[in-house]
């Protein structure tokens, strides 16, 4: 009897100890892998998915809102009636919360928020996020020039961002609109003392060209932390693809409920999708195609459909294509075996692909209905797009019109061969390539487009070259802003209209009228002038905005899904 009662002993200690540890830690399963744990380095989704819950900004988003913001580190949200920001749109005080600790147990100061910004501006990694801060406060997308020199100004910089007793004062170089929708996002505050003495950048002016546009793997930050959130890095097993967070029991909202996330890379769909099934996973980011499987499992929740700040695939001409050893040209000429450099100079040929596109087919077919139609770079959410919104139809004889007016009618005459390329991961993008090449082909037995998907460092070596005659990709926006989008689409100094050669002085006239305006109505004005002055330009062929779609355990309760954060803010989150 006695041993009969200790083994019953045993299996309930066992019992409650797996109660325990399941109630406390989360497995969370996600596509794409982290680059760097340095918030001023990495620029994907996924490491700042994570970093949110590592990092305190100075404000945040509530709730799910895109709009509503509340205190973080700072203590208000300026405004002008509050008087935190100047009458001329200017300057913004953030007074600093005290008493807030670092992971290591040290205290925030002023001084740290400071740091932290001018690190990320000045930091200024090549395809890095440096330019999120960067544009409003100096008035710049980079710190150097077109050849690699060094152009800021230090002292200017020092003085934007400066404190003044237990505030942090920053004054932007114009008014810029969404600039608080940047600091909810992108105001990571890491510890000074920290970043310096375990080799980064000392604050000084004497040093921080050393420290600007510096290797990965040489930042302090780059496999450790040491930030303010609510949860802290524990491990980072690169070649594991995984990542352990613990939580931050000093955190100065309270200490969170869970207290360990397991984050793992999974590609393969299937696998994801099993690990759901089996409990091994709690969360995931599963494939549209499982989702009638799960549904009918009790033990899991599917939220589909969720809103993004996200347009993708987007399909891009490049007005000037690198012809050295490039095989996606033919022959290089106008000959109906190849394409000349200045193939798509042609307005008429540009608007001749959008019209041969099945937009329709396209979100109902392939998306399932799990997505927008996009007329444009940005949701609807960001620009209220009514009937005066220009936007391209499914024309075929509209399409063939256009090609045959395309270069003086030689295009019609003697018809084309290139390849649109895609990277090899994004299936919609491939998706969407098929049902314009398919279209076009049908239109004219002379013309001829291959496909080709290559992995992600060789698609954008070849971006950074000029190398493919018309491409696909996407976007999801830093910040909930249409400036956001308008900017990196279509403004001469932005990533895609740089990367296809475009450039016009009145859309980039309008986009710096937008960003310093104000008021929404005379904003949105701006946007839809702007809008089709795009459509006639017909430089990109938007497809969808697609939606959000998580999968996870019945009982993982307090999910709120926020579009802006790329990932899942784990604070709120616990497990009954």
């Amino acid at each position: 009897m006695k041993k009969l009662l200790v083994c019953m002993c045993a299996a309930l200690c066992l019992a409650a100890c797996t109660k325990s540890v399941d109630t406390d830690s989360l497995v969370v399963v996600h596509k794409g892998e982290m680059e760097s744990l340095d918030p001023v380095y990495s620029y994907d989704g996924v490491t700042h998915g994570m970093l949110i819950n590592v990092y305190d900004t100075l404000l945040k988003f509530k709730g799910s809102s895109l709009t509503e913001l509340e205190p973080s580190i700072a203590t208000q949200v300026p405004t002008v009636e509050n008087g935190l920001i100047s009458k001329d749109g200017k300057t913004y005080t953030f007074p600093i919360r005290q008493g807030i600790k670092f992971h290591d147990g040290t205290e925030l100061t002023p001084e740290d928020v400071r740091y932290s910004m001018l690190r990320f501006m000045l930091s200024d990694v090549s395809g890095g996020p440096s330019s999120l801060l960067l544009e409003p406060i100096l008035g710049l997308s980079s710190t150097r020039d077109e050849n690699g020199n060094i152009t800021v100004d230090f002292q200017e910089a020092a003085q934007a961002v400066r404190v003044d007793g237990n505030n942090v004062v920053i004054t932007l170089k114009r008014p810029f609109a969404p600039f608080l929708s940047i600091i909810a996002r992108w105001s990571y505050i890491v510890s000074k003392n920290w970043a310096v003495q375990h080799g980064a950048w000392d604050g000084t002016e004497a040093t921080w060209k050393q420290f600007n546009n510096f290797a990965k793997d040489s930042s302090p930050f780059f496999k450790e932390s040491n930030g303010t959130g609510p949860f802290q890095i524990a491990r980072w097993d690169i070649a594991g693809k995984n990542l352990v967070l613990t939580a931050h029991e000093n955190y100065f909202a309270g200490a969170p409920r869970l207290k360990t996330i397991f984050m793992r890379t999974v590609e393969e769909p299937s696998t994801v999708r099993l690990m759901l099934e089996t409990a091994d996973a709690d969360i995931a980011e599963i494939s549209p195609k499982f989702i009638s499987q799960l549904r009918g499992n009790p033990d899991v929740t599917v939220y589909d459909n969720l809103p993004r700040l996200r347009t993708d695939p987007v399909l891009f001409f490049t007005l000037n294509i690198n012809m050295q050893a490039n095989p996606d040209v033919g022959s290089g000429h106008l000959d109906g075996n190849g394409i000349p450099a200045d193939f798509f100079a042609d307005k008429n040929l540009r608007k001749a692909f959008l019209y041969a596109f099945d937009y329709d087919a396209f979100l109902k077919e392939s998306m399932e209905g799990r997505a927008e139609r996009a007329i444009g770079p940005a949701p609807q959410e960001l620009v209220p797009q009514d009937e005066n919104f220009k936007r391209y139809p499914f024309d075929l004889q509209k399409a063939e019109e256009h090609f045959k007016k395309a270069w003086n009618g030689q295009v019609w005459e003697k018809g084309f061969k290139f390849t649109i390329t895609y990277n090899t991961s994004g299936e919609m993008r491939q998706i969407a390539s098929e049902i314009l090449k398919r279209n076009v082909e049908k239109l004219n037995p002379k013309f001829q487009i291959d496909l080709r998907g290559v992995t992600w460092p060789t698609f954008l070596e070849k971006t950074a070259k000029h190398q493919m005659p018309l491409w696909a990709r996407g976007w999801v926006a830093d910040y909930a802003d249409a400036h956001n989008f308008y900017f990196p689409f279509l403004h001469s100094q932005g990533r895609y209209a740089l990367s296809q050669g475009y450039k016009n002085p009145h859309a980039d006239e309008l986009i710096e009228q937008a960003v310093a305006e104000t008021n929404p109505q005379k904003r949105n004005m701006l946007y839809k002038q702007l809008h089709n002055l795009m459509h006639e330009d017909a430089m990109q062929l938007y497809t969808v905005h697609p939606t959000g779609l998580w999968a996870m355990q019945s009982r993982v309760k307090g999910f709120v899904d926020n579009p802006v954060y790329m990932g899942i803010y784990f604070y709120p989150i616990y497990k009954e």
